[in-house]
Order: C-alpha cells, then sequence, then structure tokens
C-alpha cells in the first residue's frame, strides 16, 4: 500500500499542533531549545522554532545534532555520511527538545541522548517527531508526534519538508524487495 499520508495543509497543521503542544507543556520557554538531529530532524526544527516564536514572543535557540559516529549499528554500516553538529548554545540547565522526521526503533534517539549528554546535562530532554510509526527496539517514545502511522517493516515513510513548503509531503512505501 502506497499513499499520500500529509500533504503540504496537514504538515502545518501537524507542525503548528506541535509547536502549540511543547509551548503548552514548557512554560519556562527562557529556558526551551530546540536541537535537530541531521539530516532529518533539521527543518522540521527550524519550522517548530519559527512557530514557537510567534507562540512565545521570542526566538527558540535552535541546534543541529550529528549522531553518525554515536551509533550502535556502525560495524554493519558503511562509512557514516557525518555532517556538522552545531549547538551555538548551553544546553546546561535547558529544556531541550529533540527533533527528528521519523521515529522508529527508537536508536537513532538514543544516539543522540548519547551526543547531547557530551555537550553538557540538559535539565529535561524531549522528544519531538513528525510521524511515529512504530516497531521500536528501545523504551523510547516521543512526547510530541505530528501523526501516528502504524507500519509493518515492508514499508516507508518517506518524508519531504522543503524550503518552499508547497510540495511538503509525508508518504507511505512499499519497500522494494
Amino acid at each position: 500500500m502506497n499513499g499520500l499520508l500529509l500533504d503540504a495543509t496537514g504538515l502545518t497543521r501537524a507542525i503548528a499542533r506541535m509547536a502549540h503542544e511543547i509551548a503548552e507543556r514548557n512554560p519556562q520557554t527562557s529556558e526551551l531549545a530546540m536541537v535537530g538531529i541531521q539530516k532529518g530532524g533539521i527543518t522540521l526544527s527550524r519550522r517548530l522554532a519559527s512557530v514557537l516564536e510567534r507562540i512565545c514572543n521570542h526566538a527558540v535557540p535552535l541546534g543541529v545534532l550529528d549522531v553518525s559516529m554515536y551509533r550502535d549499528d556502525l560495524n554493519v554500516r558503511a562509512a557514516p555520511d557525518i555532517q556538522p553538529t552545531q549547538v551555538p548554545f548551553d544546553v546546561a540547565g535547558r529544556t531541550i527538545v529533540l527533533v527528528d522526521d521519523v521515529l522508529f526503533t527508537g536508536r537513532t534517539v538514543r544516539a543522540a541522548l548519547d551526543a547531547l549528554h557530551d555537550l553538557g546535562r540538559p535539565r529535561r530532554v524531549q522528544l519531538a517527531v513528525l510521524v511515529d510509526r512504530g516497531h521500536r527496539e528501545l523504551p523510547i517514545r516521543a512526547d510530541f508526534v505530528g501523526k501516528n502511522v502504524p507500519t509493518s517493516n515492508t514499508q516507508w515513510i518517506k518524508v519531504r519538508l522543503t524550503e518552499g513548503q508547497s510540495n511538503d509531503a509525508v508518504e507511505l512505501e512499499e519497500v522494494p524487495r
């Protein structure tokens, strides 16, 4: 089964809802910061931070985290495509919202927690994902979810977030065998 799960309008609504939920759960917005996980979480974290800025009436610090060298499957993957980590603020004492596009096994989030810990000790870490597709291998769950999509192991979630936003989409695809 292939199909469109969210179009550009649906994505905009999901991101706005997630941003409002983040603001509601974190009344001390001055302590809040967003960290997008390379690569899928970067555009989503920027959009969430932009909406939060309008809600909170102040900028929300934004960072980017590469987890390539923190993954527990380095020995079975091709050479990692290492991207820059840029967290231009002190994470200590802050509420950090880790952001990724799809939550699947939980292993990327575990790697992100390890990478984040190397930068300091946040007061609290929350997880925001656009799509939760299930199939967890670790005891990790998202605090903020755009859409829950139960999938089979023969399916894949394709997220397309563009700068122009008009071509944005989330699609469900069958994995070619």
